[in-house]
């Protein structure tokens, strides 16, 4: 089911699946919130996160969680521009849906590529938070924060930043990307279960970032995928370690 949810003053774009309606209703079962990363490459933002229902809807009827996927502001059909802080705000906003629209006590969150490090820096600082799936995660933000003036000018390229005259500051935009540390999120959110998986032919982000995530954390599960790249959405092997580990979640 496409809806909407408010994040502050904006309103982002939604998917939201619940298991079988054949299934027994388990009130112990977390919800799923799935996270896209940020657009590379030629992807304009505003197709950000596109084929991702559709992980949605197999998670939530294989293995039986309410699931929901949104876009982030300045992606897809949300309102708002991109920014560090704003991403980590919409998940917060994002877990306090799902926790109030599936009556859950607690939220697994999925991320890849950015949205696996912004949602590590969430987790680590809420407890509902039962256990985290990193795809392509990045250890840190600080190639961004070495050049903000030229991440901006790429981010107004792909659509992500929309409006005129945005940031007011950019100090305070440019911030954000020193304050938030996803490696040492990880440490933070151990010992809570954590999965990490990485292309060891990733374009974007090293291995080493999936390395120093998983050292952090002292006991992630960690796979490193031969022959694969940044985008491990589309890698079926990935996809099947995914599912295996939710499983396994599930069951816990």
């Amino acid at each position: 089911m496409d809806s909407t949810f408010q994040s502050g003053p904006f309103t982002l774009a939604s998917h939201l699946k619940e298991p079988s309606s054949s299934a027994v209703p388990d009130p112990d079962l977390p919800g799923l919130i799935l996270c896209h990363g940020f657009p590379i490459g030629p992807i304009d933002a505003r197709r950000s996160g596109g084929t991702f229902p559709q992980l949605v809807d197999r998670i939530a009827i294989e293995i039986g969680l309410p699931a929901m996927t949104f876009t982030f502001r300045g992606c897809g059909t949300s309102t708002g521009d991109f920014s560090l802080q704003g991403w980590i705000d919409d998940l917060r906003a994002a877990i306090d849906h799902v926790v109030t629209r599936f009556d859950v006590s607690e939220v697994v969150l999925v991320g890849t590529n950015t949205g696996g490090s912004i949602a590590i820096c969430v987790a680590a600082d809420d407890p509902r938070v039962a256990a985290a799936a990193l795809l392509s995660p990045r250890a840190d933000f600080d190639d961004w924060a070495d050049h903000p003036r030229r991440f901006l000018d790429h981010a107004r390229d792909i659509g992500a930043v929309r409006t005129p005259g945005f940031p007011l500051s950019m100090d305070d935009w440019s911030r954000a990307f020193r304050r938030f540390r996803p490696a040492v999120a990880a440490r933070r959110f151990a010992p809570r279960p954590l999965l990490i998986m990485h292309g060891e032919d990733d374009e974007s982000v090293p291995t080493s970032d999936a390395r120093q995530l998983a050292q952090a954390h002292g006991s992630a599960e960690l796979s490193l995928l031969q022959g694969a790249g940044h985008r491990l959405r589309h890698d079926p092997r990935a996809v099947a370690i995914l599912m295996g580990w939710l499983d396994r979640v599930r069951t816990a």
